[in-house]
Parts: structure tokens; C-alpha cells; sequence
């Protein structure tokens, strides 16, 4: 497993967003959405839209790629929002498949819930895929089932009591 100081975050240019895609359109990274169509398309004319909303002037957002050693290379993104229509904040997370299981997605949502905890968040959310491995992770990072239906597991963690993983 890697070690945390091997993981950090990179707050994307515009031009880094190829790593998106790339993410977006992998059927393996995208496995876990299977139930709702799989991979998603990223087209470069969305880029510049996307980019005002989640990184140049975020509100009630945050967007990081999570990157690797010394050579910072992309292994993965992560981002949390306010969900209007629900009224809580949401976690999003995700690994390239060839980096799975070697410790950045544990690292990733640690720096996640202390960014979310430095904006005096006081809960981030996450609704997984039923049958979606990477609920252990969120279980083992302090996370707690609030709700499942058959499609998915809705958790939660409460961030002033927070669990280091």
C-alpha cells in the first residue's frame, strides 16, 4: 500500500482536463456506473464550461486530480458540491482503474473530508453503487450507511468527529 506522503492534491488547468476524460471514457474506471450507462462523454467544447463551475470560481465546490510521488502523476480526481435539490454536501471520488488498490483512493478521501472540514462542512455524503467494491473505503474512513435502496448505499460522515483511516 502507499504511503500517505506519497499522494497529493493538484488543482487542475484547463489543459489537464484530457486526465477527465480519459477517466470519464475508461469502461474499467467507469465500471462502477454501470447502472447508468457506464462511461461518460467529455467532449473538449464542455471543457471550458466545466472548468468555470468546478475549478476557476467554485461555489459551494471543490475539484482536485490526486496525484502520485515525486513525479505527481494523475491517479485520480476528487470533489465534493452542495446538492440543492437534497441539501447536503456530496463526496465524488474516483481512481483509475490501473491504480486501484494501492492506496490513493484511502488517501484521496482523507484530503477530501479535510478540505471539506477546513470550509466548515459539517457532513459530506456519498450514495455507491449496491454492488460497487469501493464501500469499503468509505466504511474504513469513518463513513456510516444512512439509507440503501437496490440501486445504491447512501453514507455519511460527520466531520467534526473525525476518523483518520
Amino acid at each position: 500500500m502507499r504511503n500517505r506522503t506519497e499522494v497529493s492534491l493538484y488543482k487542475p488547468k484547463m489543459e489537464d482536463l484530457w486526465f477527465r476524460q480519459a477517466l470519464m471514457a475508461d469502461p474499467e474506471t467507469m465500471s462502477y456506473n454501470h447502472a447508468y450507462g457506464g462511461t461518460i462523454p467529455f467532449p473538449r467544447q464542455k471543457w471550458e464550461e466545466w472548468y468555470e463551475i468546478w475549478v476557476k470560481n467554485p461555489q459551494k465546490r471543490f475539484y482536485r486530480y490526486i496525484t502520485s510521488g515525486k513525479s505527481r502523476a494523475f491517479v485520480g480526481e476528487m470533489a465534493y458540491h452542495y446538492d440543492e435539490e437534497q441539501q447536503i454536501y456530496m463526496a465524488d471520488i474516483m481512481i483509475s482503474a490501473k491504480c486501484r488498490r494501492r492506496g490513493y483512493g484511502k488517501a484521496g478521501l482523507q484530503m477530501l473530508c479535510e478540505a471539506a472540514e477546513k470550509e466548515n462542512i459539517p457532513e459530506l455524503y456519498d450514495s455507491i453503487a449496491i454492488d460497487n467494491p469501493g464501500i469499503k473505503l468509505f466504511y474504513q474512513c469513518g463513513f456510516q450507511e444512512v439509507y440503501r435502496t437496490e440501486e445504491i448505499i447512501m453514507v455519511k460522515k460527520v466531520l467534526s468527529q473525525t476518523v483518520y483511516c
